[in-house]
């Protein structure tokens, strides 16, 4: 990798570091505000599903516009939104705008993420494919990693207005960081997409069809995408309460909350890493993920100790990225390439949108004695769902034998 494209790296961390300030900040600050596990849960929904609505739209945006003045005005607005929200709460009070602002901030974290992956081939089209992947993913992982801890850093330093100015700068840092890689590189993205992209003929709603169609359509893909949606339930509801379980119910510091965020995303690593390692089938990958996943619910919602809390949620955000990495291989044998992305577009909406429902079904459980029953209910449900669809996959495949030996 050449020196020169360092800038372009350290823009994807920076980025990813800011966002996992705000990710951590706003469910934490919600609750220490209310002290209402109800708000934490609807800030979370509100805060995630304009998140996912926007991905089928982002992927044929990116199709018109080049994708790296996309990228670029995506992180110079995010800092805009955060001081106009810091602005905004000074002016006029009330914590919805923090919540506002993050809202905004992840939307345009998703035009961020699918413009990047717009622009990956682009940029390193002589390079191996997945050297170029393993180093944007080790940014992002770092910024997972370190994102809670500077954010627990800062809250233990600044309220938390102070926390969100300096997310602001970090944004027009990662801004700064491009724009010195657009100047010192010599790599040209394309400044519009392929004529077969733009051709006039079909209408706007063309990619929005053509996805939805195969989503009906080819075999398999349903069930991935239920897959996915039932694996979701426990990650959303696990997200939602982790600041109000953590530093509520099990009464923890603050520290203690980072601490176990940033356990879960060294777990997340030590569990790539073994299965980069192990070269196990992908069917095998989302059978252990699954089950894990779903057992680690049990316990997280279930244990009336920290520590068993802290095991069912090492657990579950541990085998999420092993999870995804069987989700990923299937949709690849499955979708067509040429219609790869759009139909991913509408996946990733239709895989996500119940993390923000499991958002919003803790601000209907809100009281916390109902919290931890909630938890074990929706990995239960996950677990339904799978043995559902495995069984309803077993009984076709049986039905399709019979069939081809008559």
């Amino acid at each position: 990798m050449r020196v020169n494209h360092q800038a372009f790296f350290c823009s994807l961390f920076i980025a990813r570091l800011a966002d996992q300030i705000l990710l951590f900040l706003v469910p934490l600050v919600v609750f220490q505000t209310t002290r209402q596990v109800s708000w934490s849960g609807l800030a979370f929904f509100i805060e995630t599903l304009p998140r996912y609505l926007v991905f089928p739209f982002f992927g044929a945006l990116c199709d018109r516009l080049p994708p790296l003045r996309l990228m670029r005005l995506s992180q110079a607005v995010r800092a805009v939104a955060c001081f106009g929200g810091i602005a905004a709460y000074a002016l006029f009070g009330g914590i919805g705008w923090l919540i506002a602002l993050s809202a905004v901030c992840g939307v345009l974290t998703s035009q961020g993420l699918v413009a990047r992956e717009v622009m990956l081939p682009q940029i390193f089209s002589t390079q191996q494919i997945h050297k170029v992947l393993a180093y944007s993913q080790l940014a992002d992982q770092l910024g997972f990693v370190l994102g809670p801890m500077l954010a627990a850093l800062l809250l233990g330093w600044w309220r938390w207005e102070w926390v969100v100015a300096a997310t602001g700068v970090l944004f027009l840092c990662a801004d700064a960081a491009l724009f010195v890689w657009q100047r010192l590189s010599g790599s040209r993205v394309p400044a519009h997409a392929p004529a077969h992209a733009l051709a006039p003929a079909a209408h706007w709603t063309a990619p929005l069809r053509i996805a939805l169609n195969h989503v009906w359509t080819l075999p398999g893909l349903k069930k991935v995408i239920m897959l996915a949606a039932a694996e979701n339930l426990v990650i959303g509801v696990t997200l939602a309460t982790s600041a109000a379980m953590v530093t509520g119910l099990h009464a923890q510091s603050n520290r203690y909350y980072a601490g176990l965020q940033t356990a879960g995303a060294i777990a997340t690593v030590l569990v790539l890493l073994t299965v980069a390692r192990a070269g196990w089938p992908a069917r095998v990958l989302g059978l252990v993920a699954f089950v894990t996943i779903c057992a680690g619910g049990v316990i997280a919602g279930a244990s009336a100790s920290p520590w068993g809390y802290a095991l069912g949620f090492l657990l579950i955000v541990g085998f999420d990225k092993m999870f995804n990495v069987y989700i990923r291989s299937a949709r690849l044998q499955i979708i067509p390439p040429e219609d790869y992305g759009k139909t991913i577009g509408v996946a990733i909406l239709l895989n996500n949108v119940t993390q923000p429902l499991a958002g919003l079904l803790v601000g209907v459980f809100s009281a916390r004695t109902q919290t931890g029953p909630l938890i074990v209910a929706l990995s239960l449900t996950m677990g339904g769902i799978g043995a559902t669809i495995s069984i309803g996959s077993a009984l076709l495949r049986r039905k399709r034998a019979w069939a081809l030996e008559d």
